[in-house]
């Protein structure tokens, strides 16, 4: 499991995650408030947003599909695999028929953050290796 170090999900009391490959930190909590509401990511100084709705929609795909799903983490127009979660949250077939990312050139690396977060919530199963990590729905 990925460890966290603190935090209640929150802006003033964000959950401190690491990347599937435990390779790198960064913070993230949900805004509600938000319109429409996110999940909120910050590496460093950057700052990325996704839809909140992600993580329930992410958790459905994936029991639906049954099985293992490759991560396959990539940025804002970079090419993606097919079958693979990235690939999925930009996907004009998923939910919301397109990216889950909010802004505008950090729509990317949905994988990297999400998934964390996704196993955090006890929603999947998250592998930890160096490369080509996968997750599943519990």
């Amino acid at each position: 499991m990925n460890d966290v170090t603190y935090g209640s999900g929150t802006p003033d009391d964000p959950w401190i995650l690491k990347t599937p490959p435990l390779s790198s930190e960064f913070q993230v909590w949900k805004d509600e408030a938000n319109d429409p509401p996110a999940l909120v990511v910050r590496v460093g100084k950057t700052q990325l947003s996704y839809q909140l709705r992600a993580l329930e929609d992410a958790q459905a795909m994936l029991k639906a599909h049954r099985d293992w799903m490759p991560l396959a983490n990539a940025d804002e127009g970079k090419p993606t695999k097919e079958g693979t979660l990235e690939h999925w949250a930009r996907s004009a077939d998923n939910p919301v028929g397109g990216y889950y990312g909010l802004r505008k050139g950090y729509r990317g690396r949905f994988a990297n953050y999400v998934a964390p977060t996704l196993e955090l919530l006890g929603l999947v199963e998250l592998e930890h290796n160096a490369r080509n990590n996968r997750l599943r729905a519990i």
